[in-house]
C-alpha cells in the first residue's frame, strides 16, 4: 500500500472499502493498521476483516469445543481461538496462529495408536496437572516402543508447511530409552515422506552419554545403531509449557485431502525400557 496513496487519501475511502482491503492482508497487519486512523481502526475491527482470517470450518470447530463459546465479534472469536482449545471430547486441542490465522492441532495420547497401551503391565494412564489433557500415557516397562498418530490434511490450513512433534517427558527413573536411536517418520498418503532417527534423552546429556557409550561399549553400540537407518540422532528440546518435544518430520498440506502418518518406533533393540511419558503429537505450521 505504501507509495500508492498517502495517509490522507486512505482516510477518504469508505470504511467498507478499507475493510475489504484489510481482509486481504493478515491478522498481524490488520492490527497494525488500526493505528493509522479512526477509520482504519473501525475497519480493522469489523467482522468483514476477521471473517476472512477465521478458518472456513470455524463453526464446526467451535461446535466441537469442550466449553461453550461467548463472543460479540469475529475478532473476539479469532482471539479466543488463538488460545489452546480442547475439542472432540478432550482428545485433541486446537489453536490458531495469532500472526497468520493458520491452524495447529495436538492429538492427545488417547488419540494415538500406542502399541499395548491398553495393557497395564506395560503402560498406565495418569493425570498430570501440567498437561492440557485429562490423561497421559506412562511407559512402565516393555521392549517394543511404537507410537503412531494420524491426521487428515483437510483439517489443516491448505498450502502450508507443517511440522509434527512428539510431546513427552522423561522421568528421573527412566531406563533403556536411549540405548539405541528410535526411528521417526512422517508419511503423507502413499508417499514415503521423511525418515530420521532420535534419541530419547535430554539434550544437555546427549554429548556426555555419547562419549561414555563410545568409551565403555564401543563396538556394541555400533552394532546396535547399525540395525536402524542412518539419521541425525535428534534429541528432545524444551518447550515453553514445560514439556519436551522431538520433531518427527515435516510435510506440506496441499489442496488434496490426504492422510498423514507420524510415528516413533524403537523395536529393534529388544531391550526393556521405561520412564517415558507421552502427552501427544502436535502438528503446527513451520516458519
Amino acid at each position: 500500500m505504501e507509495g500508492l496513496m498517502d495517509r490522507h487519501e486512505f482516510n477518504i475511502l469508505p470504511e467498507g472499502c478499507v475493510s475489504t482491503i484489510l481482509s486481504f492482508t493478515s491478522p498481524q497487519d490488520a492490527c497494525k493498521s488500526s493505528l493509522v486512523s479512526t477509520i482504519f481502526q473501525a475497519a480493522a475491527d469489523s467482522d468483514v476483516v476477521w471473517e476472512r482470517f477465521l478458518p472456513t470450518d470455524y463453526q464446526d470447530i467451535v461446535s466441537r469445543s469442550m466449553v461453550p463459546f461467548k463472543f460479540s465479534s469475529k475478532k473476539e472469536l479469532f482471539l479466543l481461538l488463538c488460545s489452546s482449545l480442547l475439542i472432540d471430547g478432550g482428545r485433541k486441542s486446537f489453536k490458531l496462529e495469532r500472526s497468520s490465522g493458520r491452524k495447529s492441532f495436538m492429538l492427545s495420547a488417547r488419540d494415538l495408536h500406542i502399541t499395548w497401551s491398553d495393557e497395564s503391565l506395560y503402560w498406565h494412564w495418569a493425570s498430570l496437572p501440567e498437561s492440557r489433557f485429562s490423561e497421559v500415557a506412562v511407559l512402565r516397562t516393555m521392549c517394543w516402543l511404537e507410537i503412531v498418530g494420524m491426521i487428515k490434511t483437510q483439517m489443516l490450513t491448505p498450502n502450508t508447511k507443517y511440522g509434527a512433534y512428539l510431546v513427552l517427558k522423561i522421568t528421573d527413573r527412566s531406563y533403556g530409552l536411549d540405548l539405541m536411536p528410535s526411528e521417526i517418520s512422517v508419511e503423507v498418503g502413499n508417499n514415503q515422506g521423511s525418515r530420521n532417527t532420535a534419541y530419547l534423552r535430554l539434550a544437555k546429556e546427549h554429548a556426555r552419554k555419547k562419549q561414555m557409550e563410545s568409551l565403555f561399549y564401543g563396538n556394541r553400540m555400533q552394532v546396535l545403531e547399525s540395525r536402524v537407518a542412518e539419521g541425525e540422532g535428534r534429541v528432545p528440546s524444551e518447550r515453553d509449557d514445560g514439556w519436551l518435544e522431538i520433531e518427527l518430520g515435516e510435510f506440506f498440506s496441499g489442496e488434496n485431502d490426504e492422510e498423514v502418518k507420524m510415528s516413533l518406533m524403537e523395536v529393534k533393540g529388544h531391550h526393556l525400557k521405561g520412564g517415558l511419558i507421552i502427552e501427544g503429537i502436535e502438528v503446527r505450521p513451520k516458519h
